[in-house]
């Protein structure tokens, strides 16, 4: 079992995907894929696991198959449709980040409806748990490999990047919701893992359980103060407390500029406000 840092643009610590029994978890996006590459050699991976389709974790998917054609990709069912027919995604995509797209991403490729095998969570597959862990992503699944107790979790653990201690979960929108995404770090912190595997960045395992806390109360924190704050002072004051909290501890500008590229401060904001919205909405109805 390794993590393979991407190098997402060049840079360290922003995007791993996880090599585990021959198999890739979230082999991140195609931008970076020759990296990839270079890292497993040119034997094909036994699968790929994604833990949800968004672009920094999955966009490398319709290339990895189109290089070897019966490369079986493990997805959510309601992800699966926009891994057979990306328009959706593409158009969503593009809506958020306009002409960087491709250079920020890469090409995002179709995968055949053949070799998508769909996921409700509950199975075991590849010696692996499933388990739906919604709440960045309504399609977000998680991974427990079970000889190791290695949870895979995405997005759902949040971002740490090493070595520092700041945690910082990711809020793009459209789908955060605070009360399953709690829920879903109760999912996880159930399995009892001895480590949490983050795409964003490496291994946790000093402390599992005071960091599924530490994800939970960031998250309460950060979405009462999108409440809060319009958008432009919030992320004025993200900005401003992830470089005390990293200066504090004594790293220097490329840390900050690691996870910044790993949860951009620019869609955190709006993630939260499109969560409290919906939330006023069903409340009213």
């Amino acid at each position: 079992m390794r993590v393979i840092d991407v190098r997402h643009l060049g840079r360290p610590h922003v995007i791993g995907c996880w090599e585990v029994d021959g198999a890739l978890v979230d082999p991140g996006p195609e931008s970076s894929l020759p990296t990839v590459l270079e890292a497993i050699g040119d034997e094909q991976p036994r699968a790929v696991l994604l833990t949800h389709i968004h672009l920094d974790h999955a966009a490398a998917t319709g290339a990895l198959v189109q290089r070897w054609p019966d490369l079986e990709v493990y997805v959510h069912e309601r992800g699966a449709p926009h891994l057979i027919d990306p328009s959706k995604l593409l158009a969503s995509a593009e809506r958020l980040y306009g002409d960087k797209l491709e250079y920020l991403w890469g090409k995002i490729l179709p995968v055949p409806e053949a070799n998508v095998h769909v996921l409700s969570g509950g199975e075991t597959i590849l010696g692996m748990r499933v388990a739906y862990t919604p709440g960045h992503a309504s399609h977000h699944v998680s991974y427990l490999h079970e000889e190791s107790g290695t949870a895979f979790t995405g997005d759902v653990a949040a971002c740490r990047i090493p070595p520092s201690n700041l945690v910082m979960p990711p809020t793009p929108p459209p789908d955060i919701n605070i009360e399953v995404w709690e829920e879903s770090l109760d999912t996880v912190a159930g399995w009892t893992p001895e480590r949490l595997a983050l795409t964003h960045f490496g291994a946790i395992e000093d402390d599992v359980p005071g960091h599924i806390e530490t994800v939970r109360e960031r998250l309460r924190d950060e979405a009462a103060l999108a409440r809060k704050l319009p958008e432009d002072a919030y992320e004025a004051d993200l900005q401003r407390r992830i470089r005390a909290q990293l200066d504090g501890e004594g790293h220097g500008e490329e840390i900050v500029a690691e996870l910044l590229q790993a949860a951009p401060t620019a869609y955190q904001w709006s993630g939260l406000d499109r969560y409290w919205r919906k939330k006023a909405e069903h409340e009213g109805a």
